[in-house]
């Protein structure tokens, strides 16, 4: 991450060239093209070509609600996608025809598309899909007894989606599950070979595992009698991530420490590969087996944590043969149920919530809204050929925050660019045969399905190759139509920036409550270690501690690429989330040593709930903006702490207590001191 401030050129070179490695596994990829082209093949082989059109086009608009998840999840986005798409094409078919009416709509479909990003981003795939099939069917108006039955093979498009998606659902019911908790314990393997102790090294580790807890223990999850393996491998991996944040922690012998470690992450490999593929961990055993012997010969301070961790990666064993469809409980499942913290609020009362011009959903929806209905009238108004590309450009590029809305304007128009010219000379290339045409579109279907997440650019131009063939079908010249959708697509890109710069929400306004919020969580995971043996507060606090840093890195990430953004905030923002982080560990490895010292003395909780008390005072400053002048003397009470400790027991037991409450107090310090010396900021 740069260290200077906002660069157009930067942003701009960095958006065009940044590449990821592309994440649709290859069955995706195949049973999505295949939804799309199958309905098409089929048709041009009866001679009911539109027929298969209308099906190909609805599959094509929900292929992006099928995400992974558990196949109950993935069937209701995909059902819903299905049924708004369905609806959104009804009326677009029936008032496309008329101006006021079809206005109304682009407002209502807008606004009510924009507001689902309060539900996030499979909700808001639902409503820009909703969008693009309004504008698209306005652009050819059908008389109401044809729009119905056009609208229903829309429909029926999504449906086959869906069927495909969830095909594996009685073979593989468990799959996604175990396909999540391979990730996480792929990625625990990469952590225990990770030198230092550096907690930005391990963000997708972070993410995945905040992933995995609304998989196993959300409102869609399975009740199969798997699960409570799955959900007992969840809390494993916790542990053990845990102990591992300890142990490096302890700075043991270089050589003892790393070859452990090897040892460990040889065990987590074997493991993500049995939960992988869903067989028994043997060679999980065997490392396990190996790793054993190396544990006779470790130093003291190293062996109590040791014995922790093989009495984890032991149960993690056994756990992952009980695991998925062939390997079940033979006991009954106990149910899981969300935690408390994690829980979400009804949806009419998230949405009331919402209804404010202080909500970011709410002033993204009234842009949306406003923005797709100008777009649809400046088409209409200028009787653009091939309008529609206007308003629909416009929905797609208009995100809710500035970082989004310019990488996607700016690949959509560079992708719509290369995807007209690479189409229109590839149609030149290819025989004059719809057949052959099926197949090149098959081709470009699968390029945008499996690149649209490593390079938005490039996806777009085999996007727009896919439509610009599936529309020759209905008789649309592509070659004709290259330069109207150009211009139609730079200037939906352009309003939608227009839109966006007229009335920004930009991120520099939020990103100290997202830090707060994230520091408030910290204070409360300290306060719930103040209480030993409070091990479900514990776990809660825990991860809504994580999903707090993750959303903190991601506002982070939004305001280093917004124009106009202050240095000094953005290095105050740099400086809380490093510092926050080694707070972070230092609260993981206290709650790993109540494994080995459950009977905590007093003094030291009681010291814990001082620093969950003094975080949450730096917090609240943080909120509002001033300097956090009235905070406890944390490094005397440390230093009384000390002595009463060093009274109380032996020094093998009080040891790694005195180091940690060394660590905090120098951890809550420094934070507090990066904000007293921020206090001059300007407010964003």
């Amino acid at each position: 991450m740069p260290n200077s401030g906002y660069s157009l050129r930067a942003q701009f070179v960095e958006t065009l060239t940044l590449t990821k490695r592309p994440e649709v596994p290859l069955w995706v990829v195949l049973r999505n093209t295949l939804a799309v082209v199958l309905p098409l093949g089929v048709g041009l082989a009866t001679g009911h070509t539109e027929i298969g059109l209308g099906v190909s086009a609805g599959a094509l608009d929900t292929m992006f609600s099928d995400q992974p998840g558990p196949y109950r999840q993935r069937m209701l986005w995909l059902l819903l996608a299905t049924l708004v798409a369905g609806l959104a094409a009804l009326v677009g078919f029936t008032v496309g025809g008329e101006l006021l009416p079809m206005l109304l709509a682009t407002a209502v479909f807008g606004f009510c598309g924009g507001m689902l990003v309060v539900f996030g981003i499979d909700a808001a795939r639902v409503g820009m899909t909703s969008m693009i099939l309004l504008v698209i069917a306005a652009a050819t108006p059908l008389p109401a007894k044809d729009a119905l039955p056009v609208s229903g093979l829309i429909a029926c498009g999504g449906l086959l989606l869906t069927l495909f998606a969830v095909a594996e659902w009685p073979l593989q019911r468990y799959r996604p599950e175990r396909l999540a908790l391979a990730g996480v314990y792929a990625g625990l393997a990469g952590l225990a070979r990770q030198p230092g102790d550096d907690e930005n090294a391990t963000p997708a580790l972070t993410d995945a595992m905040t992933s995995l807890q609304h998989t196993l223990l959300g409102r869609y999850r399975s009740h199969g009698r798997a699960m409570e393996a799955f959900t007992v491998l969840l809390e494993l991996a916790e542990r053990i991530r845990l102990e591992l944040t300890a142990i490096s922690a302890l700075h043991a012998d270089p050589a003892a420490h790393a070859r452990y470690r090897e040892d460990a992450a040889r065990v987590l490999d074997a493991l993500a590969h049995a939960l992988e593929v869903g067989e028994p961990p043997r060679q999980a055993e065997r490392a396990l087996d190996a790793m054993r012997s190396d544990i006779q010969d470790m130093p003291y301070k190293l062996a109590a944590h040791l014995r922790a961790l093989d009495g984890q990666l032991a149960a993690a064993v056994r756990n992952a043969n009980w695991a998925g469809s062939r390997g079940e409980l033979r006991a009954a499942a106990a149910e899981t149920q969300l935690p408390r913290t994690l829980q979400s609020s009804s949806t009419w009362a998230v949405l009331r919530a919402n209804l404010t011009l202080h909500s970011v959903a709410f002033r993204h929806a009234l842009r949306t809204a406003a923005c797709l209905s100008a777009a649809l009238l400046v088409s209409r108004l200028l009787n653009l050929p091939h309008g529609y590309w206007l308003p629909m450009t416009t929905a797609i590029v208009l995100r809710a925050d500035f970082a989004a809305t310019f990488n996607f304007g700016l690949l959509r128009v560079v992708g719509t660019v290369l995807g007209l010219v690479l189409t229109t000379a590839l149609l030149h290339l290819t025989p004059a045969s719809p057949w052959a045409h099926l197949a090149l579109m098959a081709l470009l279907c699968m390029a945008f399905r499996w690149l649209a997440n490593a390079h938005y650019g490039i996806a777009v131009a085999a996007l727009t190759g896919t439509v610009v063939i599936l529309l020759s079908y209905e008789g649309v010249n592509s070659g004709v139509a290259v330069t109207d959708r150009v211009i139609n697509t730079v200037m939906g890109c352009g309003m939608a920036m227009a839109a966006y710069l007229a009335w920004p929400t930009w991120e520099r306004g939020r990103a100290r409550a997202a830090l707060a919020e994230m520091l408030d969580a910290y204070a409360g995971y300290l306060r719930a270690l103040a209480m030993p043996g409070q091990r479900e507060a514990q776990r809660e606090t825990r991860s809504l501690a994580r999903t707090a840093r993750s959303n903190a890195a991601a506002s982070l990430e939004r305001m280093r690429v917004e124009p106009a953004t202050p240095l000094a905030l953005l290095e105050l923002a740099r400086a809380l989330f490093a510092n926050g982080n080694r707070l972070a560990r230092t609260a993981m490895t206290l709650e790993a040593l109540d494994d080995d010292a459950p009977s905590r003395p007093a003094a030291m909780n009681e010291f814990v709930a001082t620093c969950a008390d003094a975080m949450h005072a730096i917090a609240v400053a943080l909120r509002e903006r001033h300097a956090p002048d009235e905070l406890p003397d944390l490094r005397a009470l440390q230093q009384t702490l000390a002595a009463t400790l060093e009274q109380a027991g032996e020094p093998q037991e009080t040891d790694p207590l005195l180091r940690l409450s060394d660590r905090l107090t120098d951890n809550i310090n420094t934070l507090a001191h990066v904000l007293r010396r921020a206090q001059a900021v300007p407010r964003g």
